[in-house]
């Protein structure tokens, strides 16, 4: 019987009807060490197959059960390249393509694998054929089974995985608000004493009942007389203990309560400030409705606990131990019969705790997907009612409301139960101490008015028991919501600030130089080994089909995102040594679908200078050619945009932010397909506002329509993230090379929607011209 051996990542893809038919051609002696599960075809049809990868030759079975297979020989190279969203692994050697397979990037992980094998036999194939000393044998790979990437050496922990996996939430989060709490430690410290003192004024009613019963109201059941005064005396103390257990209460509560209330601001604060320094990327992976839950409802959670909760417990805390010390003080036995019920509450809440903790945590996360609901559709609400999808979103939402409802019937199950449970506990202890107190009465062991004062602090003390029970309930929820703040603030921009950043003159020039300039999107390849120098004042249009990385250039250039090889350079500067505001400063970006925020016009077109007058706002209205159509609004620059620049056109939203970008002044100009959605009439109109802005500004221009680009100094044609043409219009079309078939297909698609659109209308206007003209004799 054969045995091959094949590592983790393949163990499974070897066990499945494919892999068992691949594993019966393999021979004795063939290993199995790596697969790839393809899942397209050559011409991007999902279809599934496997390719396997042994030392002596690679196998593929395709969908169709026929397997073929390629023996390695030295000088054969496998590479591996990726576009939009596809995955390609060639097969070559000296002379030529024998295969190529394609899959989508959720295989990512397993040709990465794949190919790690394989360049380990090909440098053994390559020392064989040279005569040369083979190469050191490599240790066998350790594989992450989650993600199945290769492990670090000495390491058990996938630091891929590390990042992604968040933490369990612990109660001890909460000492991380410690932070935000130091600029308050002098009021906190305050607020501490006024605890400790009206906690004390709160235990001298009990003790003060022990001279009441035994010199008061006991000798007078036995005959004696009252004496007016003792019971004055008795009652004053118990008046100025109330008063004073009330005074100090209310300043205790408004000092903790003003404190927590800044804590919790700062808190809001501080993340929103963090959040807004985060890069692009953290927001691609994260919803709104999910960061709006956490800067509002965990907060809010946080806060109800810093100002309330945390109160109460310290309160507890403080009252449990002060109590215990003076039951201690009165009668040492019946103190340690008080406790018994106190081991079997703490098993209780430790158990209870972690249910809590996890049940909260789910909570959080419905909780997120149904704001993720409400921010999806609300902004969306045009789009909904477009295609008639009410019911389709109203589903939605009441699917993610029932996942909030069984999340939270889940907790209060527990919660239900634990909460009785505690106070069942409390009552069973309350009666064997009346039981053991009687006893010692009996015994003469202790008075009757020692008896009922520690009645009295046995009461407050399980009332204190139980309210801290209580308090777990909340400490978790503040303890989740804490988790998810701190997930934020602890993310580190991939945009940082340099720590000695270099200071922009105020002339800047606007040179940029690209030198070797690559960059990545998680696994794929989106820029290769890029250079470029745009010269200052010049006008570069990128052009080059969808995917073929001319936005990601220029995210780049905004530093919108960092490249991963290579650098960008601003007058010789690099722009990871500038500071990431001072250099956006010099950037004017009009984009697609321009976003409008909701205020008036002027403040919209003034929001990259706030300070700016109404003049400077007016001439730049006027120079991108919108002060006609503002004035014409019913409180013209003072007219209110709706939310995302509702109740204006597509074209007039354009003009109002080349205004905005107008205003600045910028050195560096970005256009990205500024007049693609917009008719060709409004297309003028921009068109005009354009030629005022990219006058002496260094402008790097997208555009979807090739002939708004011929007023473009230089064209720069990319493809699959590299460059491939360099040159001014009439230049590129003379060399009928990648821009010109560009320009002839995009040229041809024009004419043939211009054909279709005249054979539309020439159908019209014959059926119009066979309709009768009176609509009786049409009836007739």
């Amino acid at each position: 019987m054969q045995n091959h051996h094949h590592p983790v990542d393949a163990a499974g893809v070897m066990n499945s009807p494919a892999g068992q038919q691949v594993r019966a051609q393999l021979r004795t002696d063939e290993n199995v060490l790596a697969s790839l599960e393809v899942d397209l075809t050559p011409d991007l049809r999902f279809a599934n197959g496997l390719l396997v990868l042994t030392p002596q030759r690679m196998i593929f079975r395709n969908a169709e059960g026929v397997i073929r297979d390629w023996p390695l020989e030295a000088g054969m190279s496998l590479r591996l390249l990726d576009h939009g969203g596809v995955g390609t692994l060639e097969l070559h050697d000296e002379a030529k393509r024998h295969e190529l397979w394609r899959f989508t990037l959720a295989r990512h992980p397993q040709a990465l694998l794949l190919m790690q094998k394989f360049e380990k036999i090909e440098r053994r194939l390559l020392a064989l054929r040279d005569g040369s000393s083979l190469p050191a044998e490599d240790e066998e790979e350790t594989l992450c089974p989650t993600c199945h990437a290769p492990l670090p050496p000495d390491s058990e922990e996938c630091p891929a995985c590390a990042r992604q996996q968040a933490p369990q939430t612990s109660t001890w989060v909460l000492l991380r608000l410690w932070r935000f709490a130091k600029p308050y430690k002098n009021q906190l410290l305050l607020g501490f004493l006024l605890t400790l003192a009206a906690t004390g004024a709160q235990l001298v009613a009990p003790y003060l009942t022990i001279p009441i019963m035994d010199k008061i109201l006991i000798p007078y059941q036995n005959g004696q007389k009252i004496d007016p005064g003792t019971v004055v005396f008795y009652l004053s103390g118990l008046l100025i203990s109330a008063v004073l257990a009330w005074v100090l209460g209310w300043a205790r509560t408004f000092v903790l309560a003003k404190v927590s209330e800044r804590i919790g601001s700062g808190l809001r604060t501080q993340t929103y400030d963090h959040l807004l320094k985060l890069s692009l990327d953290y927001y691609g992976s994260k919803r709104t409705g999910d960061l709006m839950a956490r800067i509002g409802a965990e907060t809010d959670r946080i806060n109800l606990f810093l100002s309330l909760n945390a109160l109460d417990f310290a309160t507890d805390v403080l009252m449990m131990m002060m109590t215990a010390a003076i039951l201690f003080s009165i009668n040492p036995w019946l103190a340690l019969v008080t406790l018994v019920p106190l081991p079997f509450i703490a098993w209780m809440i430790h158990m209870v705790r972690e249910r809590l903790r996890t049940g909260f945590e789910k909570i959080d996360r419905v909780w997120s997907e149904v704001t993720n609901v409400l921010a999806d559709t609300i902004p969306g609400i045009r789009v909904v009612k477009a295609f008639a999808q009410e019911q389709r979103e109203s589903d939605r939402f009441a699917d993610a409301n029932k996942a909030n409802l069984e999340a939270n019937d889940r907790v209060n199950k527990t919660w239900s139960l634990f909460t009785p449970t505690v106070t069942f506990l409390t009552e069973i202890g309350l009666l064997i101490v009346w039981g053991f107190g009687i006893w010692l009465v009996a015994g003469g062991s202790i008075t009757v008015g020692v008896l009922t004062a520690f009645i009295a602090y046995i009461g407050r003390f399980y009332s204190r028991l139980d309210s801290m029970s209580r308090i777990v309930s909340v400490t978790q929820k503040a303890a989740a919501g804490a988790k998810r703040i701190f997930d934020i603030l602890d993310h580190v921009s991939n945009v940082p600030d340099p720590q000695n950043p270099v200071r922009l003159p105020n002339d800047v020039k606007g040179a940029l130089t690209m030198e070797d300039v690559s960059f990545r999107y998680g696994s794929r390849s989106v820029i290769k080994h890029l250079d470029l120098q745009i010269k200052p004042g010049e006008m570069i249009g990128l052009v080059g089909h969808s995917g073929s990385g001319k936005s990601t250039l220029v995210n780049l250039i905004c530093r919108f995102y960092d490249v991963s090889e290579g650098s960008i350079q601003l007058d010789g500067v690099d722009l990871r040594r500038i500071a990431v505001s001072d250099f956006r400063r010099n950037i004017g970006l009009v984009l697609q679908e321009p976003f409008l925020f909701f205020g008036t016009i002027a403040e919209n077109i003034a929001y990259g200078k706030p300070e700016a007058t109404r003049e400077e706002i007016v001439a730049a209205a006027r120079a991108a050619h919108a002060h006609e159509f503002i004035l014409r609004l019913p409180h013209g620059y003072d007219s209110l945009v709706g939310e995302r620049g509702q109740g204006l056109s597509g074209g007039e939203r354009q003009r109002i932010s080349i205004a905005r970008a107008l205003l600045i002044d910028p050195r560096i100009l970005i256009l990205d397909e500024a007049t693609s959605a917009v008719d060709t009439e409004t297309e003028k109109e921009i068109q005009k506002a354009l030629d005022n802005l990219v006058q002496g500004r260094t402008t790097i221009a997208i555009a979807h329509r090739l002939s708004t680009l011929r007023k473009a100094d230089r064209l720069v044609v990319m493809d699959r993230g590299e460059i491939v043409e360099v040159g001014p219009h009439d230049e590129l079309m003379a060399k009928e090379g990648a821009y010109w078939r560009l320009y002839m297909a995009q040229a041809r698609r024009a004419e043939e929607d211009a054909e279709a659109a005249g054979v539309v209308i020439d159908a019209a206007s014959r059926v119009a011209s066979k309709a009768p003209a009176d609509p009786s004799s049409a009836h007739a």
